[in-house]
């Protein structure tokens, strides 16, 4: 009964919270800002929290836009609610990191208002940088899930589901440098860079063809000279590379680079290959917590789909895998338009700012609060979680070594 009366609570603050969360939202979603540029939105989130009385310490874990907050009694269990708030290049928020922000926004402040109520702890972490570069996974890297049990976070989408399919990514920008020469009058002087980004992206193409079928590889031709009676002297590529899962991937990586080294050797050119600095890994969905939020986010009126209806292959990628594999986690997705309508879309941006997104915000912060409740409440849920999470745990950690590359490049993206 206890447990009851604490979700209406915390429920009742997030309905207090519903003018000042959609304001936020809006406000995010006029101001978009690419991964690691969300100056305007960490600033508004991380008021936000101070604003009702809790210490933020701005720049967490190494990250200059991400932030921290933490509250609840100490020597309890901890459970980290994330916020995602970047954008997209041209077409903002067409996957709804403002509906991502202030549903962590809300469940973190709605949780907060419960005062000596509150039997656990809750880690609130801004986490930029989704969309490029892995910010999870460089905060994870400066100990933001040090001490965490359990990690939580909800995507718009166009439809209600309990998780997000998921593939391992890697990305690599191969550049190769060769000499330029008069293609007409001199072209034996010249060594072709655009010869040997072609060779690759073949040698890729036809790499393809024995690859297993959770497995994508796809590029693009980003520089291929400057005129054509001028050998090129410098070409360039970008690959994604996926995989079901971190280890599958470091082997995948390994076959790709043997692709792009293929170009060189057959061209006489020099291979500049720069990795990204992260990998973002499978999604290791905690299925005792995934049943707990499904049940709340049904009492809330919310309709879930099976996740085994959905079309064979249909999967993106986000750094929410690695925090997965620190941690038992989950990634639900919530309903903000309809199911016709895919993120990464200019249609979807629109949808982003509706009244649908600003019910979802309400909802998911409460879905993820109560959830956030039933895990400090229920010894057995924790228990089942971590037992299920420790089947695997062996692979999560070849797979969490696996994911971050100091040397490597933040380049273009993991997300979605």
């Amino acid at each position: 009964m206890m447990l009851e009366t604490l979700k209406r609570d915390v429920c009742a603050a997030i309905d207090a919270l519903r003018g000042e969360l959609v304001a936020a939202s809006h406000a995010i979603h006029a101001n978009p800002e690419l991964a690691f540029e969300e100056k305007f939105a960490a600033s508004l989130l991380a008021s936000a929290v101070e604003n009702h009385g809790l210490p933020v310490e701005r720049g967490a874990y190494g990250v200059e836009t991400g932030y921290a907050a933490e509250f609840g009694p100490s020597g309890t269990p901890v459970m980290s609610l994330l916020s995602e708030y970047d954008a997209l290049p041209g077409i903002g928020h067409a996957c709804g990191h403002n509906v991502i922000a202030t549903i962590g926004l809300g469940a973190a402040l709605g949780l907060s208002k419960l005062g000596n109520k509150l039997t656990g702890r809750v880690r609130y972490l801004g986490t930029p940088a989704e969309e490029r570069g892995g910010g999870k996974e460089l905060m994870a890297q400066g100990g933001a899930f040090d001490g965490v049990d359990a990690s939580m976070m909800v995507h718009p989408a166009g439809f209600d589901m309990v998780t997000m399919p998921c593939l391992a990514i890697a990305e690599v920008e191969a550049i190769y440098h060769g000499r330029a020469a008069h293609a007409s009058a001199m072209p034996f002087r010249g060594l072709n860079a655009l010869d040997a980004v072609v060779t690759a992206y073949q040698s890729v193409a036809q790499l393809r063809q024995h690859i297993q079928q959770t497995e994508r590889i796809h590029g693009i031709i980003t520089e291929g000279g400057m005129a054509p009676n001028i050998v090129p002297e410098r070409a360039a590529g970008r690959f994604f590379v996926r995989a079901r899962d971190g280890v599958e991937l470091a082997v995948l990586k390994k076959r790709v680079q043997a692709c792009l080294e293929a170009g060189a050797l057959a061209t006489g050119t020099r291979l500049e290959a720069r990795w990204g600095k992260v990998d973002c890994l499978d999604l290791k969905t905690s299925w005792p917590l995934a049943a707990a939020y499904e049940a709340n986010a049904k009492a809330l009126g919310r309709e879930l789909i099976d996740p085994s209806a959905l079309p064979p292959g249909l999967a993106g990628s986000t750094d929410m895998g690695n925090v997965s594999h620190r941690v038992p986690s989950i990634h639900p997705m919530i309903a903000v338009s309809p199911p016709n309508v895919v993120i990464h879309n200019a249609e979807f941006t629109a949808y982003a700012k509706s009244e649908k997104a600003d019910k979802a915000i309400v909802d998911g912060a409460k879905a993820l609060a109560m959830t956030t409740l039933d895990f400090f409440a229920s010894a057995e849920l924790r228990a089942a979680a971590k037992t299920e999470f420790d089947k695997s745990k062996d692979l999560s950690r070849s797979a969490v070594g696996s994911a971050f590359h100091k040397d490597g490049a933040l380049l273009a993206g993991c997300g979605c």
